[in-house]
């Protein structure tokens, strides 16, 4: 149960032509009245973004850049978890496992793993380099469950234990851990739990976003508890996706399965949700190809249903406070936020970074690598 076996993506062609038979026969729906996004995802923009889905996107190419890197598959805990993992050339690399968000995949970090792997071929200078380990996470893209299903209930903390055996299994006694979204709870926690090998945490964001303990403001200036309410002004006023894919993911799954548009339309939403696109604004924060290529390892692996278990199985929320390891966010946001953060984490780094969109690695890969060398760089890792 310990073996750890080689893996390429080699979608069957008959899957792509699937895929685009079933694009270019979509049977569409009326716009509503009221236009724009607040209905949801207007049918023109659609409309264009499946047609070139279906006749511009070249899956043959993404499927090539996912096969430049080592990839792998092995079991732990009976589900089988598939990951890249690309060994740095550089003596002294610290080993360092990536996370990726929901709903995302490891093509999240098609542009982190070289320049973290080889910093010198990318220009950077190679005294801090990583050893890349990117899993799929369980019921995520090639890391699906199995059938019949595994009837115990995943949580951010069973993810966690499988990362810590993962990385026992690779080798590696001393490793650092990155996450964004769905991943940014999973590091922390994954601090937490292997505390002895862990060298560092870092995430994008989700720590000393206030949960309306008095306590979180005592001593904040007006100025700070401004910069705090503008700042979470934006939270509870999404569609409501999470609380339906809490009781009901199987409903939606139905779909996603039969209809790459019912999938491509939930992910943008959930973008653009996240993003705060605004409603003149349709274009992608991220890549294009970027985009469809994460629809396509959706659609192509049947996962859109089962990668919402962070909804259904309680794990959705934010990320866990842990003193046990330092910690680093780059995207943080307002400086109060760090102020409340560091009261319960060992926080040695803040990152005072943008980003236009909530997939931080796709929208600014340069930034989230720039920040971890920055964060693993300032620490005693012996």
């Amino acid at each position: 149960m310990n073996d750890i076996t080689p893996f390429r993506v080699d979608i069957p062609q008959a899957d792509l032509d699937d895929l685009r038979d079933r694009l270019r026969r979509t049977r569409w729906a009326r716009q509503l009245p009221g236009g724009g996004w607040r209905r949801g995802v207007p049918v023109d923009y659609l409309r264009e973004l499946a047609a070139y889905w279906a006749d511009g996107f070249d899956w043959r190419a993404q499927e090539a850049r996912l096969n430049a890197f080592p990839q792998f598959t092995t079991e732990i805990d009976g589900q089988r978890v598939h990951f890249l993992h690309v060994r740095s050339p550089e003596p002294g690399a610290l080993p360092l496992i990536l996370t990726h968000s929901w709903p995302s995949s490891v093509a999240e970090f098609l542009e982190l793993a070289g320049p973290l792997a080889d910093p010198r071929a990318h220009g950077l200078d190679p005294a801090v380099a990583f050893h890349v380990v990117a899993p799929s996470l369980p019921g995520f893209g090639f890391s699906p469950f199995p059938e019949p299903a595994d009837e115990r209930p995943w949580s951010v903390a069973r993810v966690a234990r499988v990362w810590a055996e993962l990385m026992a299994r690779l080798g590696y006694e001393r490793y650092g851990a990155h996450g964004n979204d769905a991943g940014a709870l999973v590091t922390p926690q994954l601090a937490a739990l292997d505390s002895e090998h862990v060298a560092g945490a870092h995430i994008t964001a989700g720590l000393g976003i206030p949960t309306g303990d008095p306590a979180e403001l005592a001593g904040a200036t007006e100025e700070e508890r401004a910069e705090l309410e503008a700042a979470t002004a934006w939270m509870g006023q999404g569609s409501g996706y999470g609380p339906y894919l809490a009781a009901r993911p199987q409903t939606l799954a139905h779909g996603f399965a039969d209809s790459p548009v019912a999938q491509l339309a939930y992910l943008v939403e959930r973008y653009k949700e996240f993003d705060g696109w605004p409603e003149e604004t349709p274009a992608e924060p991220i890549p294009r190809d970027l985009l469809l290529t994460n629809a396509s390892l959706y659609w192509l692996t049947g996962t859109g249903g089962s990668s919402s278990w962070t909804y259904y199985e309680g794990a959705a929320g934010l990320p866990v406070d842990q003193t046990a390891v330092p910690t680093g966010v780059s995207h943080g946001g307002p400086a109060a936020f760090a102020r409340i953060a560091g009261r319960k984490n060992t926080l040695t780094h803040w990152g005072g970074r943008h980003s236009p969109s909530h997939m931080v690695a796709m929208a600014v890969p340069g930034d989230v690598v720039a920040d971890l060398r920055t964060f693993f760089g300032s620490l005693p890792l012996k």
